[in-house]
């Protein structure tokens, strides 16, 4: 990490079918290797199935539910005190709430065998949005952490 200065945060664009910032992020997320197209084939698809599934829904505004119900609040962070390294809980900002949540949702996608990502990635957008899944108890196991070093709180900085 550089000590000279912060780095400047680039406008992620809107997304080109349905004009949000969200699918446009998520579709960043998927993408490897730069094969973009290959990203949005999948989240397209995705968006898809999860239109089949509950015909009256707006898939974008499924998927900023289910952002939102595994978006942490609160982490830890090691910090190296007189030679101690501790787990202090710091809270999360916004920006990072939306990355790693998005990250969740795309990993254990991901980790899902035998089905097509864009498949897995809707199960994974509609069990997130139900409050299940496991974005949903990743994000808990990082509240449980930060919960159980929260003596360790005043050594923020």
């Amino acid at each position: 990490m550089s000590r000279r200065r912060q780095a400047t945060k680039r406008p992620v664009t809107r997304d080109g079918k349905f004009q949000s910032v969200l699918v446009s992020r998520l579709v960043n997320t998927i993408m490897k290797g730069g094969n973009k197209s290959t990203a949005q084939r999948i989240v397209y698809g995705a968006f898809d199935q999860l239109v089949e599934k509950i015909p009256a829904s707006n898939p974008v505004e499924l998927l900023q539910r289910a952002v939102d119900n595994a978006k942490p609040r609160i982490e830890t962070k090691a910090r190296r005190v007189g030679g101690a390294t501790y787990q202090v809980p710091m809270e999360v900002t916004s920006d990072r709430q939306a990355s790693l949540a998005l990250r969740w949702l795309v990993d254990f996608a991901d980790s899902r065998k035998g089905m097509p990502m864009k498949s897995a990635l809707a199960a994974e957008i509609m069990e997130a949005y139900q409050g299940q899944g496991n974005a949903i108890r990743k994000r808990d196991e990082v509240h449980k952490m930060a919960q159980a070093n929260k003596a360790f709180a005043h050594f923020r900085w």
